[in-house]
């Protein structure tokens, strides 16, 4: 009557199809989920939860049994209500007469509906089995009386109704007419007459009676919020929910209709008991409403309570609702429902149906508007275990119903609506960084899987250009322990490429009853989670260090995600150090360090890998096209020092892009320079690093023009748009030291075939074929002249040339390497292979 009072039939129908289009969206998603698994206590909080996770499950959990707390007050108030209007003292009398006899105020109010709600309490404690008892009574009761009002359309003569309405200090009287069916009283309410709620004085609006009308279709979760206490919620849920759907959306509209045609809108709009006044049986309508609006209650409060009880079951909040999880001997979560039965005693102090009607409608609308969420979010991942019995809805009917949800939020209250958003967002954000971590698996991942597998498709390798060319890095990593800050240091190279953490263990999987590297996974991911570097994982079984380095370089990444650049440390006879214990991730905290890994090889150990393999490693990479990095002494580094140095002079990198092993073919504009430019400058980009400033140093002759060298650099770096300090180093003396071990004075002149033959040779191999043509006194200048140059810098960057052709020169040429960054602490040497610069837009 409220409604088709205020709306009019064409309007109130409208909010049906409205409201029961949501709600018909959202027991499709129910029903899915429901028969896609075992279900248990919690109903929509469970299937939210174990679809969307912990955060989006414990959020929603807790708005949903906010709703079904204000949706029992609501109910129980809408029951004092009809109990006033039975047997309360008219406005204005001081004593009452007959059945009026109940005093009229706010505190008489929630008088009665205190014990109302205790009775529904005491319902609730006894167990689910008394209130399914009750709840089949009060249905049987609500189908007789609803069969009578029926009738009662058709038997009932026409009959004025007086109706005592509240008038200042006293009361008035106006006639409300019964005019049976009348097409001038069809016309009449056919279009929409807003007026004044005379219950709360508030004006009403499409959005205020639509708040009011949803909350009597909001049942439809009853079912499922009893989902622990069903025999068989896969089968009886769907069924039930989709009955009860049908049927109570077509005795709204047959009910709609009948009023429009029989009743006036005064009668419609001024009385809301008027049902009594027509009945041919009016003691039975009375009945009716008390039990329906009690069973109502009951069902909003044990609903509230099982969702309370599934919350503190799943550990989400801790020790907040840690009383929660007490139950009866038969399993009744008798503290979940005293609990709830407080919240709603609470809320029954706002005094009027229609104050928390719009906020009880925002909480349902927001609860079933995830549970599509949960549902299109299942369909979208496609998971092949996502097999749901009921096969009657697509993602097409999950988004709609999200959609609808979404707008009626905001038509009905916009500030409700937003305020409700926020309240969930915070909740989110809470369960995030505080809940513990849970086995239920998280949707998030298999979206994730299904769109990153999309894009990786996507992802063509022969569209790569070089404007676009990141570092993918592999780093190989025997021993955490000792690599911590390496592995922090190329974290920062990376530039948002792709970042693989490398292992090889020297085992043969033949001879083991098992892999023995699933066991370590968990304490590489959780190492990567602790240092907080965006790495993945790599590791595998081989009968030597380089064939292992060899598989991952062929197998590591997918599709256009695969490493191109081979990250190794230096090989040298440092005794290894244990970084991992010092380093501030775990310095800071009082965890410990992970234990899965082993200690660390004794200075004295053989080492797993000979300088012979090493430098082979090193010659795999380059002619799998991989560039490589060879960093010596990281783990000296102290980058939270080094960045929080006094502003003047800032940190600097010290950058050295010529080849010192191979002086006679110095240039500065060859792939590998330009690539250990680039190097340096990624670095320098990085969030930790802006500060420092790079330092490029110019090694130059006499009688070379060394101006005009500078200026052809200082023009390079403006065009990569590099911002570095050039520095002239005159080296001279360290040149001349190589010269006399070389034959022929500097600069002679030679033939035009051994000069061509000599080109080539450096674009192959980059090392001398003589390597005893560079000697370790020559070497060793090189080194001081790096040394020497101040202030001493975080970093250096130096150029690695390739390995010789002759594997017999192996140990000479990492023999060289060593001497030449011997104790120049923290060292990079690069070698590029590929072009990584442009200047084109």
């Amino acid at each position: 009557g409220f409604v088709v009072g205020h709306a009019g039939l064409y309007q109130a129908l409208a909010m049906f199809a409205v409201a029961y289009f949501i709600i018909g969206m959202t027991v499709l998603s129910v029903c899915a989920i429901a028969t896609n698994g075992a279900l248990d206590a919690g109903g929509a909080y469970y299937m939210i939860s174990r679809a969307l996770g912990p955060e989006f499950g414990g959020s929603i959990g807790i708005m949903f049994f906010l709703a079904n707390v204000c949706g029992s007050a609501l109910y129980v108030l809408g029951l004092v209500e009809a109990v006033v209007d039975s047997f309360g003292i008219p406005p204005g009398q001081k004593a009452g007469t007959g059945v009026h006899v109940l005093p009229q105020s706010y505190w008489y109010e929630l008088l009665y509906g205190t014990v109302l709600l205790a009775l529904c309490l005491v319902v609730c404690l006894v167990g689910a089995s008394i209130y399914a008892k009750a709840t089949f009574l009060i249905f049987l009761i609500v189908a007789g009386v609803l069969g009578t009002i029926l009738v009662s359309f058709f038997a009932t003569r026409p009959l004025g109704v007086p109706i005592r309405l509240p008038h200042f200090n006293g009361s008035e009287i106006e006639n409300g007419s019964f005019t049976g069916f009348s097409l001038a009283t069809l016309r009449d309410n056919l279009g929409g007459g807003y007026a004044v709620d005379y219950t709360t004085g508030q004006m009403m609006s499409f959005s205020s009676v639509f708040a009011v009308m949803f909350n009597g279709c909001t049942g439809i979760m009853a079912g499922s919020n009893m989902s622990g206490d069903l025999k068989r919620p896969s089968y009886s849920i769907p069924r039930g929910t989709i009955s009860a759907v049908l049927f109570t959306y077509l005795v709204y509209n047959l009910l709609a209709f009948l009023m429009c045609a029989t009743c006036n809108r005064t009668l419609l709009q001024k009385d809301y008991g008027f049902l009594r006044d027509i009945s041919i049986f009016p003691p039975l309508v009375t009945v009716g409403i008390y039990a329906a609006t009690l069973s109502a209650a009951m069902s909003n409060l044990i609903g509230a309570s099982r969702i309370l009880y599934a919350l503190a079951r799943d550990d989400l909040f801790g020790r907040a609702l840690a009383l929660a999880k007490k139950t009866s001997a038969s399993g009744n979560p008798v503290m979940a429902v005293i609990l709830s039965w407080l919240v709603v005693q609470l809320v029954l102090f706002s005094g009027k149906l229609n104050t928390i009607a719009g906020v009880v409608t925002t909480f349902f609308l927001l609860v079933y508007a995830t549970v599509n969420l949960a549902c299109l979010a299942l369909e979208w991942a496609s998971a092949p275990n996502f097999r749901p019995t009921f096969r009657y809805f697509t993602w097409h009917t999950c988004l709609l119903g999200i959609a609808g949800c979404c707008v009626m939020m905001f038509l009905i209250s916009p500030v409700s609506a937003s305020a409700s958003l926020g309240f969930l967002l915070l909740l989110l954000l809470a369960l995030h960084y505080l809940s513990p971590s849970s086995t239920w698996g998280y949707i998030s991942q298999a979206l994730i899987f299904h769109q990153v597998r999309k894009y990786l498709l996507m992802l063509d390798v022969r569209k790569d250009h070089v404007k676009f060319w990141r570092p993918q890095m592999l780093l190989m990593v025997q021993n955490p322990r000792s690599s911590a800050r390496l592995i922090d240091f190329v974290n920062d190279l990376k530039k948002s490429g792709l970042y693989v953490l490398g292992h090889v263990e020297l085992q043969d999987l033949d001879t083991l009853p098992s892999d023995p590297l699933q066991p370590q996974q968990d304490s590489w991911l959780s190492l990567v989670d602790k240092l907080n570097v965006k790495a993945f994982v790599s590791l595998t079984l081989a009968p030597s260090v380089r064939h292992g380095v060899r598989q991952l370089l062929f197998t590591s990444g997918l599709g256009g995600m695969r490493p191109n650049t081979l990250v190794l440390g230096f090989y040298d006879d440092a005794a290894p150090q244990d970084g991992l214990a010092r380093h501030p991730a775990f310095s800071s905290t009082r965890e410990e360090v992970p234990l899965g890994f082993p200690a660390l090889r004794a200075p004295a150990a053989p080492k797993l890998l000979s300088a012979r393999e090493y430098v082979g490693i090193v010659a795999d990479a380059l002619k799998m096209l991989r560039n490589v990095l060879l960093a010596r002494q990281l783990e000296s580094l102290d980058k939270a020092w080094e960045l929080r140095r006094a502003a003047s002079p800032p940190p600097t990198i010290h950058v050295w892009p010529v080849n010192l092993l191979r002086p006679d073919s110095a240039r500065y504009a060859d792939t590998c320079s330009l690539f250990l430019l680039q190097m340096a400058c990624v670095l320098n980009m990085a969030r930790a690093w802006r500060r420092a400033r790079l330092r490029l140093f110019l090694c130059v002759e006499a009688g070379t023009m060394p101006h005009a060298q500078e200026e052809k650099l200082r023009q390079l770096l403006k065009d990569l748009r590099i911002q570095a300090q050039i520095q002239l180093v005159p080296w001279d003396a360290v040149t001349r030291l190589h010269w006399q071990t070389h034959q022929g004075p500097p600069g002679g002149p030679a033939p035009a075939g051994e000069a061509a033959e000599e080109e080539e040779e450096e674009e192959a191999v980059n090392f001398p074929a003589n390597a005893t043509q560079v000697s370790d006194e020559y070497v060793c200048a090189a080194n001081k002249l790096v040394l020497e140059q101040s202030p001493a810098p975080a970093v250096r960057f130096l150029y690695l040339p390739r390995p010789p052709a002759d594997t017999s020169l192996y140990p000479l040429y990492l023999h060289q390497l060593e001497l030449l960054t011997r104790g120049l602490g923290p060292t990079v040497l690069v070698h590029g292979v590929s072009a990584v610069t442009s200047t084109q837009l």
